[in-house]
């Protein structure tokens, strides 16, 4: 792990992104009006979403425990595609990148988990960092 005991607290943020692909307009229609045999798709995913990115530093070992202090996913339907956009804040001294992309990656994974029974087509096609800010460098892919 990094050493960061000579960092010194500043504001993070990053903002992060995943593409769900369905295979058809039913599987959106069934998401829209909640008729999913699994549930929920967005609440459920939100939710799933939330745990990965609070759990990060227990699943990837270079990642140092931090507090989180802002998290938000957030859901766009254009055609058969599902953008999902999720930041993360805090006050601390390393970033909140690698959670963001982490939370966005277990939001499609559950998406894909809860959807495979209705639709065979689905695929997760882009997980990537949209915007970081705070720290040495800031990055704004947007």
């Amino acid at each position: 792990m990094v050493d960061i005991t000579k960092k010194q607290n500043t504001h993070r943020m990053a903002m992060a992104q995943a593409i769900v692909k369905v295979g058809s307009t039913e599987t959106i229609r069934a998401i829209k009006n909640k008729t999913v045999p699994k549930g929920d798709v967005f609440a459920m995913s939100k939710a799933a979403g939330f745990l990965g990115l609070k759990k990060t530093p227990e699943l990837l070992p270079d990642c140092h425990p931090l507090p989180i202090e802002y998290a938000g996913i957030d859901y766009e339907i254009n055609g058969l595609t599902i953008i999902v956009k999720v930041s993360v804040k805090t006050f601390y001294k390393t970033g909140v990148e690698v959670e963001a992309m982490h939370g966005a990656s277990v939001v499609a994974l559950n998406m894909y988990d809860m959807l495979k029974p209705i639709d065979k087509a689905i695929e997760i096609q882009q997980i990537k960092l949209l915007k970081k800010t705070g720290g040495k460098s800031d990055i704004d892919n947007l």
